[in-house]
């Protein structure tokens, strides 16, 4: 049996001529998340989307609450332009709620300004109508515990449930960068954000097998695995690093491995940008929260960048980086105990204001250009759907 479902979108609304380039965007990666049911059919008009398609509610809806350009979803019954089916249609929506004991409102929206009768008057008659054939419902026009809301377009839809979406823009709109996926907590997060942005990601993960364990890339393919609930497939690029640290430590100024390891990171990072036609990288870098993300630190890490480099999570503190990972999935991956790199080569007494001269003076140990060259040389693509 097909399901109607009326798809509201709020920033796309506001694009003026590109408007039609992003509608067109959101509706492939509607059809997209549904791609596994049967008899999509994905409609458009002005302020809404209409999808018909034959699946469990609960599962539907589930996908698409994770499309970013989606601003609410509401399982609607479509009727004739006449009070009689719209009647109809509202009675049929109550009855598929708990109403009994609660109060409610009727909100009308009329579009189409053909129709008869006018807002207010559609309300006072749909509302009059459940009260007569509904026992236990109460009018209340200011706090109201259900809110049906009728709309009057080409023809009736009424619905009285607005399931949040996450919003932003659709997947695709922003072209793509390289996200530096670490097994923790902030850059899984850095990654949501962006792609809620229209961004695609690339994540690029650094393995040092056996300073890391290999649990500790599954629990990055798992983080993927999330991220890609709300993107579609996803190619994860493992970097072979052991060489590059191994260097990096025997050579560099412990107080400064950090930093130099992060330097080293982007300028591979940026590297594989460039393959898969990127235009920015991607980090959960925020200012203060570890010795590598001062402002000093920052700087020194951005000299090396040769692209934007995007910091999302800038400004939030960990409390609230935290309760995002909650929310999308991915904060019970990022806590499991298997460190990566970052974590297990942190310097016993790491420099936290570094001056781009020492930084410089470190790295004329190095043939950096080699470096870069071994950290390419065995990049693993894994595809994570």
């Amino acid at each position: 049996m097909e399901n109607l479902y009326l798809i509201s979108f709020g920033e796309i609304a506001l694009k003026g001529e590109n408007r039609p380039f992003f509608e067109r965007i959101l509706i492939q990666k509607i059809k997209q998340a549904l791609r596994n049911f049967e008899n999509i059919r994905v409609q458009k008009t002005h302020g809404r989307i209409y999808c018909l398609v034959d699946g469990p509610r609960e599962e539907v809806i589930d996908r698409l609450k994770k499309v970013f350009g989606i601003v609410a979803i509401s399982p609607a019954h479509e009727c004739e332009l006449n009070m009689d089916s719209i009647k109809a249609a509202a009675l049929s929506v109550m009855k598929e709620t708990d109403y009994r004991g609660k109060t409610f409102k009727v909100e009308t929206r009329r579009p189409n300004k053909s129709f008869p009768l006018k807002s207010p008057d559609v309300s006072r008659e749909v509302g009059a109508h459940l009260l007569t054939n509904l026992e236990g419902l109460k009018v209340d026009v200011h706090h109201p515990d259900i809110e049906v809301e009728v709309e009057i377009r080409e023809r009736g839809f009424v619905y009285c449930e607005r399931i949040p979406g996450p919003g932003g823009l659709p997947l695709g709109c922003n072209g793509r960068a390289v996200l530096l996926l670490s097994g923790g907590i902030d850059s899984p997060v850095a990654g949501y954000m962006m792609m809620k942005r229209g961004v695609e990601i690339e994540p690029v993960y650094f393995h040092s097998f056996p300073f890391t364990s290999d649990r500790a890339k599954e629990k990055v393919i798992d983080l993927c695995k999330v991220l890609a609930g709300y993107s579609g497939r996803l190619r994860l690029h493992v970097v072979n690093f052991t060489d590059v640290l191994k260097e990096l430590g025997e050579k560099g100024p412990d107080e400064l491995l950090t930093i130099l390891m992060r330097r080293m990171m982007v300028r591979i990072s940026q590297e594989i940008a460039a393959r898969v036609g990127a235009k920015a990288l991607i980090t959960g870098e925020s200012v203060g929260q570890v010795a590598s993300q001062t402002m000093e630190a920052l700087i020194a890490t951005n000299e090396v960048a040769k692209m934007p480099v995007f910091r999302p999570v800038i400004g939030f503190d960990k409390v609230e980086i935290m309760d995002l990972a909650k929310k999308i999935g991915t904060y019970d991956i990022s806590i499991e105990p298997y460190a990566d790199c970052c974590t297990v080569f942190v310097p016993e007494h790491p420099k936290t204001r570094p001056e781009l001269g020492g930084v410089h003076e470190a790295e004329e140990k190095f043939d950096i250009e080699e470096l870069t060259k071994t950290g390419l040389r065995d990049v693993e693509v894994i595809e994570v759907v």
